[in-house]
């Protein structure tokens, strides 16, 4: 007590879905839940003014491109579409430019796939999104993992995991180099700007890629002209041990979810580590823990609150998500058994693991009920229900014990989880100097929010992405005068 450094400033990320239902199957049940109304854009722009009022950095979009349809399976979405356990969803991307016009500064980071998506389409959608948000627009960066979509896009089984990060290294090859080295700096000459005789753009400023790798031949140009980022905000969410390698090159911001901040600390020291060993600066690399905060007056109205979702929650979409997420189908198994000591390992050490972290969770017997109920708020991410100082301590216990960065807030109820927390949350976070009362750069880019420094619109310099940068005055950019880098062989 008593010192003068300053508090770490939380970065505060609601994280929704396009869909019924995201972490909260069968909630769109519950008489003021809204998320029957994901199909409206109206709904979007409400959301996102309500979360900009409140200085919110992101609304952060989760995806997914197929069913989850393992449990009582195969290939059976029945326990899934009466929960709209993220089924049906629409891809988020295209409501974005309408949230951005409804608004000024908060963010939107959106997830699409490596593993599925076009490289040279992808660039294209995100710079155009970039555009027409003024740089508001964050990519996080999935390797998919159902097999339902694998299936769906015309493969027998998915990609194997280890392959799909050596496809979405090169990936980032490509983008980086249609984003960054394709235009250069300067090329495009401003609007009244000279004698009225110079056309839109210098084409000697203008590149052909020749991207050939060992999975993408993409020889450009990037179709669209250089955006207020550039690159989008990069996020990543890989627990692995390749996701995390993955993470410490590629991400700006990494979403862990734990159900400790003890169990979240080594992720964190990992990634960190790893990024330093890159030469990146290990404090740019921002870590977002997941976690659903139910707050309330009182702690007793908190707990009524939790309780009052948990009627409405569906356990057979909750055993679903555990499928899609896990690719084990509990069906399989009996009412009663102990999933502790199942012979399958990957379940065995996911439910032990759960048996020591969750509050109360030793003294239960971890059967399909226990885990149904568990998953069936917030999936397997941290709960936090309280006042307004039981929480805000608890995040603050975070931060100290996990080096995060901040918390992608999930929802039982979509607005409501978010109006309470507006409500008896943030003021007590802003009155501890915890999170701010005005944005770092109102009307910035999310670049420059996330860092918190005005004019820092494209990539870190120590970035890896930063060695394609096309700048003004040369012939061509460095990487390409150098004539290869570790993974443009």
């Amino acid at each position: 007590m008593g010192s003068s450094t300053p508090k770490k400033q939380l970065i505060l990320n609601a994280f929704a879905m396009q869909s019924p239902s995201h972490l909260n199957p069968g909630l769109h049940r519950y008489p003021a839940d809204q998320g029957h109304r994901y199909t409206s854009v109206q709904h979007w722009i409400q959301l996102a003014q309500k979360l900009e009022a409140a200085k919110f950095h992101a609304i952060f979009f989760a995806d997914v491109l197929g069913g989850y349809d393992v449990y009582k399976g195969p290939a059976n979405l029945t326990p899934t579409i009466p929960a709209g356990a993220q089924f049906p969803i629409n891809d988020p991307l295209y409501s974005i430019p309408a949230m951005a016009a409804a608004t000024h500064t908060i963010s939107f980071g959106v997830t699409a796939s490596t593993t599925y998506e076009a490289p040279y389409a992808l660039a294209r959608r995100f710079s155009t999104v970039d555009h027409l948000t003024g740089g508001r627009v964050g990519w996080n960066i999935v390797t998919s993992y159902l097999e339902s979509a694998a299936r769906n896009f015309g493969l027998n089984t998915q990609i194997e995991h280890e392959e799909r990060y050596r496809i979405a290294h090169e990936y980032l090859d490509v983008v980086y180099q249609l984003w960054e080295a394709s235009w250069r700096d300067g090329a495009v000459h401003a609007h009244g700007d000279g004698d009225g005789v110079r056309g839109y753009a210098d084409p000697t400023a203008v590149r052909q890629i020749h991207h050939r790798g060992k999975y993408f031949t993409v020889p450009g140009p990037h179709l669209c002209e250089p955006s207020p980022q550039r690159t989008p905000f990069l996020l990543q969410a890989g627990t692995s041990g390749a996701g995390k390698a993955f993470a410490a090159k590629h991400a700006e911001a990494i979403f862990l979810n734990g159900q400790s901040p003890e169990l979240v600390r080594p992720s964190v020291e990992s990634v960190r580590e790893q990024a330093r060993a890159l030469g990146r600066d290990p404090a740019a690399v921002k870590i977002v823990a997941g976690v659903l905060v139910i707050v309330a007056e009182t702690e007793e109205k908190a707990w009524a609150k939790f309780r009052e979702y948990e009627r409405y929650g569906d356990r057979e979409g909750a055993l679903a998500l555990f499928g899609g997420w896990s690719g084990y189908d509990l069906s399989q198994y009996a009412e009663d058994e102990d999933f502790r000591f199942v012979e399958a390992p990957a379940v065995r050490s996911m439910v032990n693991h759960w048996a020591k972290t969750v509050p109360g969770g030793e003294g239960k017997k971890w059967n399909k009920a226990t885990i149904a109920e568990y998953l069936v708020l917030g999936g397997n991410g941290a709960k936090i229900i309280g006042d307004a100082k039981t929480v805000a301590d608890e995040l603050e216990r975070w931060v100290e014990v996990a080096d995060v960065d901040g918390f992608n807030l999930s929802y039982a109820s979509l607005p409501e989880t978010f109006d309470d927390i507006i409500e008896f949350l943030l003021p007590e976070l802003q009155r501890r100097g915890l999170f701010h009362t005005e944005y770092a750069v109102p009307g910035g880019t999310m670049r420059e929010n996330f860092y918190g420094v005005k004019g820092q619109t494209r990539l870190p310099e120590t970035h890896y992405g930063a060695q394609y940068f096309w700048k003004e005055g040369e012939e061509v950019p460095q990487y390409a005068v150098q004539g290869s880098s570790e993974s443009i062989e």
